[in-house]
């Protein structure tokens, strides 16, 4: 049976620490491997339901489950930027995903590739898509994933990395001590 306390101490929280933590947070690979991973849900999304002939708004909910998580391990953020982000590319690729699945079913209604049906919308034919493939229901799930993503975007710290960072905010916090002019 494990033992809930141990006689070790626990691993000391040091400013410099909290540093490393705040240095290794990348916006940039947070939104690439989003992006990434909308272009490839999206794809996935679009065969899973051209093959069983149904759509699956619900599926925008898993898209924000999986923006998320991307955000969280790619990004690896502990601030504010790293739910903004998820929101964002999770609202953005729900609207994408939504216009690749409906592009996968009337390519295949009309016997052609989803790439000819995408490369012949003119700016005539998107109000006919917004009018008829989207609904509101769409925008629902969009919201509720983007929520979703936004909760499971950040990084999860133990309790020593919280103290870590919070000494390292304390001391960026304190006024430098005053100099008497000696070197």
């Amino acid at each position: 049976m494990r033992k809930r306390h141990t006689p070790d101490t626990p691993a000391k929280a040091e400013p410099a620490d909290g540093l490393r933590l705040i240095n290794e947070q990348s916006v940039r690979d947070a939104i690439l491997a989003a992006l990434v991973a909308v272009i490839l849900f999206a794809v996935l999304w679009a065969m899973a339901s051209t093959l069983l002939g149904r759509i699956f708004p619900w599926m925008t909910l898993l898209l924000g489950v999986v923006v998320g998580l991307v955000v969280r391990r790619a990004g690896r953020g502990i601030d504010w930027r790293f739910p903004l982000i998820a929101i964002a590319i999770t609202l953005a690729g729900s609207l994408f995903a939504n216009v690749i699945v409906a592009a996968a079913f009337t390519a295949e209604e009309l016997d052609t590739s989803t790439i000819a049906i995408l490369r012949a919308a003119t700016n005539m034919t998107w109000p006919v898509f917004f009018d008829e493939a989207l609904s509101p229901v769409d925008a629902i799930y969009a919201l509720f994933a983007a929520g979703i993503a936004a909760f499971y975007s950040q990084r999860r710290l133990n309790r020593t990395e919280f103290m870590a960072i919070r000494k390292w905010e304390e001391q960026q916090d304190k006024p430098e001590p005053p100099s008497d002019g000696h070197q």
